[in-house]
């Protein structure tokens, strides 16, 4: 097989640049529609999800959350008292990361007939792209429709004194170690933080959380946050809210870390994990040459199509709508859908729910967060449908009280809410907390974009006894307000 990047100047209908998720999505329809594709990547096939976030981390997670589950089973519970066993955890993280090699990845997208190349690309011009290969050979490509942009984005440290010498962990260090910390402080209460905190307290650790906010998952319905930290702290974590951090001190290379807070408390641990947001990868890819400030997020149209060009894309993290795995691999349907109707002349429908309009980065965001129980939710909050001029009404159930819960866990805990437009009656949004609530999530997912009408939720029957049975209760609620 000749290998594309042996050319140093080539002309292709599509250039992605970024081979993660998105970037793989991108190349797929492109390809689908008969378009030629280059793939430029830096570094592995397959990207952040694979091989450093959605991965490596629920395969951690997902023995810590069994066991949980299996401890509150009547007859199963006194089989699992024991520990981990640490090391068949973190093989079966590094199957599911495979091992940090993108073989089968670039296997696949080979297979769909999208040529790769293995570098650094940069824009040098409109439609123009360079490749600096490992080896500095320049390859110069050259798009006749689209660049894609699916660069994603990095995990943001901040610039603390000591903070070099200290050699913190990020998202990365911390889905990839090869050991157990016996203290792990971790900063910031996001889902990396309390997903990180899950896996490693029960792996054996002593973590100490550090929020300068007032509590955790703050993007959530306030109980998410609160259910989750009870839970953390009953396992034994510890939770501070309201600190920051002023400094970060490493006396040795591998010695204690002693982090210094802001009042003048410290804490020391071996290793510290700073989960305090993303910025995106943008600041090396030649945006100054088509106008564009490096190191910025990339601002888009509901194709996806950077504001300002007709030709650039920014598609998944880059365009900042919504730093999700399964919602980028969403825009890039969306996107390439774009880009080939475009090549080929035909007529866009971009409006609401169009096939070529990410209309659900707006409106039905799903995400669910893995710890013990689980958070799960889809489209506004309570707070942000008001923030947003909505006449609205959150109706809350206990899931505790669905009998489908006790069945599944004894002493179950968790909460259920959806927040409805009162003027359409239709929901707006939907929040699951409680131990396997992250299957119900679809469901609400389907309620949410399918715009459905309270009237017909309620001829929507949950089997009995499942937990489901929660969206009966629920409408029960608000029809008997």
């Amino acid at each position: 097989m000749t290998d594309p990047s042996a050319n140093v100047n080539a002309e292709y209908d599509v250039v992605v640049i970024g081979a993660g998720p998105v970037g793989e999505n991108v190349a797929d329809r492109a390809r689908a529609a008969g378009l030629s594709t280059a793939v430029v990547e830096a570094e592995l096939i397959g990207g952040e999800c694979s091989y450093w976030a959605c991965m490596p981390s629920k395969a951690l997670l997902r023995p810590v959350v069994a066991r949980a589950d299996a401890r509150r089973v009547p007859g199963l519970s006194d089989a699992v008292q024991g520990p981990l066993d640490t090391a068949a955890v973190l093989a079966h993280r590094d199957t599911y990361a495979s091992h940090w090699k993108d073989d089968g990845q670039v296997a696949w997208l080979e297979g769909i007939g999208a040529d790769i190349y293995r570098g650094r690309g940069r824009l040098t011009g409109e439609k123009a792209v360079s490749v600096t290969a490992l080896d500095g050979t320049e390859h110069r490509l050259t798009a006749r429709h689209a660049v894609a942009v699916c660069t994603g984005s990095r995990a943001v440290v901040p610039d603390l004194p000591g903070i070099g010498k200290a050699r913190p962990w990020t998202s990365r260090e911390a889905t990839s170690a090869k050991k157990v910390p016996g203290r792990l402080v971790i900063v910031g209460g996001g889902v990396v933080g309390v997903e990180m905190a899950t896996v490693w307290q029960a792996l054996g650790a002593r973590v100490t959380m550090l929020i300068r906010g007032t509590g955790l998952l703050p993007k959530m319905e306030p109980f998410a946050g609160e259910l989750v930290g009870q839970a953390l702290t009953e396992a034994g974590a510890d939770i501070r809210t309201g600190v920051s951090v002023a400094a970060v001190r490493r006396a040795v290379p591998d010695g204690p870390v002693t982090v210094e807070l802001d009042g003048g408390d410290h804490v020391e641990a071996d290793e510290i994990l700073f989960a305090t947001g993303r910025a995106p990868r943008t600041e090396d890819l030649g945006l100054e040459t088509v106008g564009l400030e490096p190191g910025t997020w990339l601002t888009v149209d509901d194709s996806c199509r950077v504001d300002g060009t007709t030709w650039l894309y920014a598609v998944g993290d880059v365009n900042h709508r919504a730093l999700l795995t399964h919602q980028g691999k969403y825009q890039a349907r969306i996107a390439g859908a774009a880009i080939t109707a475009r090549a080929a002349g035909a007529p866009l429908r971009e409006t609401d729910w169009g096939a070529h309009a990410a209309t659900a980065d707006h409106a039905a965001v799903p995400q669910v967060v893995f710890t013990d129980p689980e958070a799960a939710s889809v489209g506004l909050t309570l707070a942000a449908a008001e923030r947003a001029g909505h006449r609205v009404r959150a109706v809350d159930h206990d899931l505790a009280a669905v009998a489908g819960s006790g069945l599944y866990a004894d002493g179950y805990r968790g909460r259920a809410r959806m927040v409805v437009d009162l003027d359409r009656e239709i929901l707006l949004g939907v929040t699951f907390v409680g131990p396997g609530i992250g299957e119900l999530l679809h469901s609400a997912t389907i309620a949410v974009a399918g715009e459905v009408p309270i009237d017909r939720l309620w001829h929507a029957v949950p089997a009995y006894p499942t937990i489901s049975e929660v969206w009966l209760r629920l409408l029960e609620s608000y029809r008997d307000a």
